[in-house]
Parts: structure tokens; C-alpha cells; sequence
């Protein structure tokens, strides 16, 4: 049960400062903005694409009849 708050927290912030880095972009601070779109984009492409992508050939690899 750690793992899902854990990770919905995680979940949560992330967007957080995906809004956060939208707004400032609306509002014209466009460098931390960016900066933060960047950030964002490296965190996920370093830390969870590798887990997202396990996650789903696990998926595939489970027998069709289980749940």
C-alpha cells in the first residue's frame, strides 16, 4: 500500500509542476517556464519511461485469464 500513496504522490507533484510551468508560460515568464517544461520532460524520460515501459510488457506477458 506504501507503493500506491508513494506513487500518487509522486503523480500529484509531478502535475503540479506541469501546471505550474503552464501557468508561468501563460503569465510570460517564459524562461521558468521552460525550464521547468525541460526539467519535467528529462525526470520522465530518465527516471519513469524505463518503469512505464517494464510495466507494460509485464502487462502483455500476463496470461490472458488472470487479473
Amino acid at each position: 500500500m506504501f507503493e500506491w500513496l508513494f506513487a500518487l504522490l509522486h503523480l500529484g507533484l509531478y502535475l503540479g509542476l506541469l501546471i505550474y510551468s503552464i501557468l508561468n508560460l501563460v503569465k510570460g515568464r517564459w524562461l521558468a517556464g521552460l525550464a521547468l517544461l525541460v526539467f519535467l520532460a528529462a525526470y520522465y524520460f530518465i527516471v519513469l519511461h524505463p518503469a512505464v515501459l517494464k510495466e507494460i510488457s509485464r502487462r502483455k506477458k500476463r496470461p490472458k485469464n488472470k487479473k
